[in-house]
């Protein structure tokens, strides 16, 4: 509302700044609104250059958010780079066509140009700066919050899954020998059955609670995972053939690390059959499943064509019994987030709806020392 003026009549001011951000972190959607305010209030300061402030507009609402996706999949360096630069672009644009249109380019005006060409850069630089900062404030919160999810879970899976595990497998025994005589009748041995369904199920989500014990010692190894990796394909290709999924594989690692054989395995085949199941309702899919290495960490990218989550679906996947299934108890991705957690790796996770889930899982690499003084 208080623009610089310049003697030609044009007007100078930072409302592209607020415009470009918007754009890169909110794409089309988000940027629409703050399109139509912007040249809303272009008009009501009048002045010269109201039309080709409206084209130049039209321009940057056309070009930039077309970058969003990319933008938001870059990490923290990157996004401050990209979004300091297009800043300093969409300001060179401007004052170009200015130039064009003032022909007279006199002292002022190129006293004009370093101005606002350093004016905007360094305001785009501190907001992201700070942006950013936020970001990590967040995440940094959210980490503290699963972990304390994830540790109330281990408590509990420890002290009480065991004894829950023998009268189960008592009763699981007794039920079997009586559905074996003779003197019951049809719905009688029809009951019997369905109680060793359900026996059967209640010992699964046992199974699942122990996942979420402590790292076992007779377990542990030092691998690429390679091995593990071939393993939870071959486990999983049954299941993927029969919901029409092609499964694909490809390694690209040397780096190694220290982990226990059985939850990592665990963790795979959780992710594996999660996004088989995501393209159950589409009639089937791709599973692509990419191992590589990047700066010391061993990367798993597991990505689907399924049905796909908000970003609301994304954010509850750790807390304990949230599940996007109806017959769902929450406790597999509780168990993968655990897992990653006991190797201090990380989860991204990126899921667009209608389109597929992408998992990428980072495990920092260990060295043989580190290995050996951890025994130690």
């Amino acid at each position: 509302m208080m623009p610089i003026r310049l003697e030609s009549g044009f007007i100078f001011d930072l409302r592209y700044i607020p415009f470009i951000i918007v754009a890169l972190f909110g794409g089309y959607k988000s940027v629409l609104p703050l399109y139509l305010l912007l040249n809303i209030m272009r008009v009501y300061v009048g002045g010269e250059g109201t039309l080709q402030s409206f084209l130049f507009s039209t321009g940057v609402l056309i070009v930039v958010p077309m970058f969003s996706k990319r933008f938001m999949r870059l990490e923290s360096k990157g996004r401050l780079i990209t979004a300091t630069f297009f800043s300093f672009l969409t300001m060179g644009c401007y004052l170009i066509t200015l130039a064009c249109i003032i022909k007279d380019l006199d002292h002022d005006f190129w006293m004009l140009v370093v101005n606002a060409l350093g004016t905007h850069t360094l305001v785009m630089l501190i907001i992201m700066i700070l942006i950013e900062k936020i970001i990590t404030n967040i995440k940094g919160r959210d980490q503290i919050l699963y972990s304390e999810n994830l540790n109330v879970a281990s408590e509990l899976a420890a002290s009480v899954s065991h004894e829950i595990r023998n009268p189960l497998t008592v009763t699981n025994g007794f039920l079997q020998l009586l559905a074996k005589s003779k003197t019951i009748t049809e719905k009688e041995k029809r009951y019997i059955n369905l109680s060793l369904l359900e026996l059967k199920r209640a010992e699964k989500i046992v199974s699942d609670y122990l996942s979420f014990a402590k790292p076992q010692s007779e377990n542990m190894i030092y691998s690429n995972m390679r091995e593990e990796i071939d393993y939870t394909r071959e486990i999983i290709m049954p299941y993927a053939l029969l919901h029409n999924v092609d499964v694909r594989l490809t390694f690209n690692n040397t780096l190694k690390a220290h982990y226990d054989r059985n939850q990592i395995t665990q963790c795979l085949i959780n992710l594996y059959k999660n996004g088989i199941e995501a393209m159950t309702e589409k009639g089937g899919g791709t599973l692509l499943i990419d191992i590589s290495e990047k700066k010391q960490n061993i990367r798993v990218r597991i990505e689907d064509t399924g049905i796909g989550m908000t970003s609301e679906e994304i954010s509850n996947l750790y807390k304990p019994r949230y599940s996007t299934k109806e017959e769902g108890t929450g406790l597999g991705m509780l168990m993968v987030y655990s897992t990653m957690n006991k190797v201090k790796g990380n989860i991204e996770v990126h899921s667009e709806k209608g389109k597929g889930t992408t998992f990428l899982l980072t495990i920092p690499a260990t060295t043989e020392e580190t290995v050996k003084m951890n025994k130690q």
